[in-house]
């Protein structure tokens, strides 16, 4: 035998040997409830989790690496994740699997760094997040059930499932990743339809795609109507609550439809969420310490939610009824901060968690260093009025009663409704929405005047003025939908007429706005717009202004190694708006109505080659006008405020205006 070949057949020999060991090894693999002594065993050997909750599509790809570091080193073992539907799937068949949206890349990360993984694939997840991860689209067909056996909603869950399911089943843990356990709906006892042929459909598309050694399980509120509607054999039964509660009888309701297996908090609270106009919500770390000892002394499974929150970027916050749309921030009051900070609770959480297993050696990975970059000027640039070529180049539909965002296939952010007055309106006459049908806010002028706002949940009459054949204009903003309850159908736009002195509106026109598009052309008009655009200030008895676009750039040193830096961006004397930086749209802002009253800005957005560019969309009114253009200025802070004092007159200012 030639010796090349001896050479080739000892090398396929040992490639073999190597496979089949690595082979040997995964079979070896294996996580199960020992339902004989109440606990979870992997790989034959009795364990439990200690888990906290990370939304990857909260935070930056670029900071994933940080934030899981620090929560292995708190001492946890495994980390909890939901998977968002209309996060991969913004449209019917369009998926987005890269850069912010690889989820499997950070399972992949979690994985290498020795930390397991719980899934939550939904398809709803609730999360505080846009119609609780449920795409809009689902709304196109006006009769679909959502979470139910509605064959219009499963046909379209199977087809997602068919898509996100094959990519999580080889980083399973028995296959070779980390993933122990995945959670089948989330919460589904509290939803009205309490359809179990909805979870039997989901239960056999989840093992069609998984197989049938993976452990599915269900999480629902520690209340046994919660339970009785949320659970079903075959689905391990788990409940959640928070600090404070009475922790023997929640999980007495958990044994009552799981009398052997292990004890689980799904979602034990670190902290809570936040509304805008309300104050921010927090948790002692005295309160979740003490109930994290008493959940880990029982030899419970426990999952902090939220280890650490994140940002609602964008357009992605959620909503809750009575309408009350959630900010910008998810800081939630969490061990880590929204921007990754070690806190003093996440110190005493890893002291708890010290107690009861060993946490990991050697030096924790800091919180970022942040940098206050000061004030930056903003110049005016156009009214959204003046933009609609490029909000939208297609032109406006025609349509004699108003449609909705779904109408139109505008999912997110802004769509201007126009019409002409039927009549002349010397004198303040009634503009109303009789059956709260603005979803969620309108931004009104007339001929270019500002009139005031309609709003879902406090004003649905305004009185305009204006002649005869002048145009009426309003622009409405998708303030988050619903991800909650019995409402998450959560319709945007002019859902319903309007009526101008009890009769109803007719012969709309309807813009689509792509704000997105729009920003990157935002751009080009630097150098064009010197002179003043005076329709965006027209002469009004009221404080608004029209909605319009303001610009600003600042430079960071290139010769300084640490920049740039994480900061905060602060608007003084601004109202209510939507932020961009170099395109990247950091979200709302809304300093008029609080707690929130700096946006994060995490320094990988930022550059030190060439200008940044700020662009503001200010909804309301901006602090300065064309006298006074140096009032008109950003700031960027090296700390966040997220719980100024919500005053009585922010709230009373706009309820009435």
């Amino acid at each position: 035998m030639p010796a090349v070949v001896r050479i080739l057949c000892l090398l396929l020999v040992s490639l073999l040997l190597d496979t089949a060991r690595s082979l040997h090894n995964v079979s070896q693999r294996t996580f199960e409830i020992d339902y004989k002594h109440n606990h979870f065993l992997k790989d034959g050997k009795p364990f439990r989790y200690i888990s906290g909750s990370i939304h990857y599509f909260r935070v930056p790809r670029f900071y994933w690496k940080d934030r899981l570091l620090k929560m292995k080193m708190a001492g946890l073992n495994a980390i909890q994740i939901y998977v968002p539907w209309n996060f991969h799937e913004p449209q019917p068949g369009q998926y987005q699997f890269s850069k912010d949206h690889d989820v499997e890349y950070f399972i992949q990360l979690a994985h290498e760094l020795r930390l397991l993984v719980i899934l939550r694939p939904g398809p709803y997840i609730c999360a505080e997040w846009e119609m609780g991860g449920l795409p809009a689209w689902l709304l196109q067909n006006k009769s679909i059930v959502l979470r139910s056996s509605d064959p219009d909603y499963l046909a379209a869950v199977d087809k997602w499932l068919g898509v996100i399911l094959p990519k999580m089943k080889p980083l399973l843990y028995q296959n070779g990743g980390p993933i122990i356990t995945v959670q089948v709906e989330n919460e589904y006892g509290s939803y009205f339809t309490c359809d179990y042929d909805y979870l039997r459909f989901l239960q056999k598309r989840f093992h069609y795609h998984l197989g049938n050694d993976v452990i599915l399980f269900t999480t629902d509120g520690a209340q046994e109507k919660f339970l009785q509607c949320g659970t079903l054999q075959g689905l391990y039964a788990t409940v959640d609550f928070g600090p404070g509660i009475n922790i023997t009888n929640a999980f007495l309701i958990q044994r009552k439809y799981e009398p052997k297996g292990p004890l689980i908090n799904s979602e034990f609270y670190t902290g809570w969420l936040d509304h805008w106009g309300q104050p921010h919500s927090t948790v002692t770390t005295e309160a979740v310490v003490s109930s994290l000892h008493d959940i880990l002394a029982r030899g419970a499974n426990v999952n902090l939610y939220m280890f650490i929150g994140g940002t609602n970027f964008a357009y992605w916050n959620g909503a809750n009824m009575p309408y009350q749309a959630q900010p910008t921030s998810y800081d939630y009051d969490a061990p880590l901060s929204e921007a990754g900070d070690l806190t003093k609770k996440y110190f005493a959480v890893r002291e708890v968690i010290q107690k009861f297993q060993k946490v990991p050696e050697g030096p924790i990975p800091p919180s970022t260093p942040k940098f206050a970059y000061g004030k930056v000027a903003l110049r005016k640039l156009k009214s959204v009025e003046e933009s609609l070529n490029i909000l939208c180049p297609t032109g406006p539909i025609k349509s004699l009663y108003p449609l909705t965002f779904i109408q139109v296939k505008q999912y997110f952010g802004f769509v201007l409704y126009r019409t002409t007055l039927p009549q002349n309106c010397s004198y303040p006459t009634a503009l109303s929405s009789p059956f709260s049908g603005v979803h969620d806010r309108a931004y009104v002028s007339v001929d270019g005047v500002p009139q005031g706002i309609l709003d879902r949940s406090n004003v649905i009459t305004l009185n305009i003025t204006g002649e005869a054949g002048a145009t009426l204009d309003l622009l409405v903003e998708n303030m988050g939908r619903v991800n909650y309850g019995d409402y998450i159908n959560d319709s945007k736009g002019l859902i319903s007429n309007l009526t101008l002195n009890s009769s109803i509106l007719t012969d709309w026109m309807i813009f689509s706005l792509d704000t997105e598009n729009a920003v990157r052309h935002l751009w080009g008009w630097h150098g064009n717009n010197s002179r003043c655009h005076g329709k965006a200030y027209a002469h009004s008895s009221s404080n608004y202004t029209l909605p319009t676009f303001y610009v600003g750039n600042f430079s960071i040193p290139s010769g300084i190694p640490d920049l740039p830096q994480d900061t905060f961006i602060k608007f003084p004397g601004w109202t209510k708006g939507q932020v961009w930086i170099n395109g990247f749209n950091l979200g709302r802002y809304w300093p008029a109505r609080g707690p929130q009253m700096t946006l994060f800005v995490p320094q990988h957005i930022l550059v030190t080659s060439a200008p940044n560019t700020i662009i503001v969309l200010e909804l309301e009114h901006a602090p300065c006008n064309d006298n006074y253009p140096k009032l008109c200025t950003v700031e960027f802070v090296d700390k966040p405020v997220i719980s100024a004092t919500v005053t009585y007159s922010h709230l009373l200012r706009d309820m009435w205006n």
